[in-house]
């Protein structure tokens, strides 16, 4: 069996080459691919306090690796007992024992088992008293930075959206089903499809996108509000997107709603009549993005085949 492990968060460029490496290597040597990550987060359990947010959620994971890995995905419960179990035990009891490991690959940076006492170092040491493999995968590169979960996290916290989605190699996927609202957008003339998304999910900064949308088979184009509704009186962050040339009712229907352009700040108004102007505004821009992007055929959604 060829076997990786992580979290995978993001399942960005760096995981995307681990993931080649794994199915080439196993199509190699007529062995089985798998894939074993956790559920939560290590850091959920380990350090609380300190426990990212997270570019794909277990629901978006469960979804979308299917896209990028074909082969058995094994998630793992990451509770104390799973902590406080050494990287040799982990491996002799688990990789090996239950899962028939041969041969690991990992990325350059991974580490695993009780206070990640797992290093690539030590992997080497067990591979080679174990009887496996080990290659480690390097790392992969956009102008000199390295492309990591925590380098695309801290571009999505400054607003760097466009580089975000250039680390990620695919489009950013907000998964949830959807909620009723305070129904303002439909008494504006713009009806919003309010997604409740993972609290967990981490969000891109506030403010209106252009977007994809999938709902079940049907995909649409249309705009989206993420941040706090000022004539919503309960303040909290929401995600709502209009869906164009879109009428059904969708009330608890899961739906993936994927921002691709950032078009402005949130701001206040003083009425709603000012944020109608505003919103067709706003949709003139989006509607001229998506007309160029049809005269485009190298747009990131032509090239990608994965969702949104």
């Amino acid at each position: 069996m060829v076997v990786t492990i992580g979290t995978f968060d993001g399942i960005h460029l760096g995981h995307q080459e681990i993931l080649r490496r794994v199915l080439d290597t196993a199509e190699k040597y007529n062995s089985d691919p798998i894939l074993v990550t956790f559920h939560p987060h290590p850091k959920t359990v380990v350090t609380p306090d300190d426990a990212p947010l997270l570019l794909t959620t277990i629901e978006e994971k469960e979804r979308f690796l299917p896209h990028f890995f074909r082969g058995t995905v094994l998630v793992l419960d990451f509770n104390a007992e799973l902590r406080n179990l050494t990287a040799e035990k982990f491996v002799k009891e688990v990789l090996i024992g239950r899962l028939g490991m041969t041969r690991l690959i990992v990325g350059y940076d991974h580490a695993f088992g009780k206070n990640r006492s797992g290093s690539i170092v030590e992997l080497k040491k067990l591979g080679a008293d174990m009887g496996f493999e080990v290659e480690v995968v390097g790392p992969v590169t956009i102008d000199d930075q390295r492309v990591s979960s925590s380098a695309i996290r801290r571009l999505l916290a400054a607003g760097n959206f466009k580089h975000a989605i250039e680390f990620l190699g695919h489009p950013y996927a907000i998964y949830g089903e959807v909620e009723k609202g305070i129904g303002l957008g439909r008494k504006l003339g713009y009806p919003t499809a309010n997604v409740r998304y993972n609290p967990r999910k981490l969000l891109p900064t506030e403010g209106v996108y252009a977007c994809h949308i999938d709902v079940g088979d049907v995909k649409r184009d249309g705009m989206m509000f993420i941040g706090r509704n000022h004539f919503n009186p309960e303040k909290r962050i929401t995600v709502e997107a209009n869906l164009f040339d879109f009428d059904q009712d969708i009330y608890g229907k899961g739906i993936i709603v994927c921002p691709t352009h950032f078009i402005r700040p949130n701001q206040r108004y003083n009425s709603t009549d000012d944020l109608v102007g505003q919103i067709q505004l706003d949709k003139k821009e989006v509607l001229r993005i998506f007309d160029k992007e049809k005269r485009d055929a190298n747009t990131q959604r032509n090239q990608s085949p994965y969702y949104c």
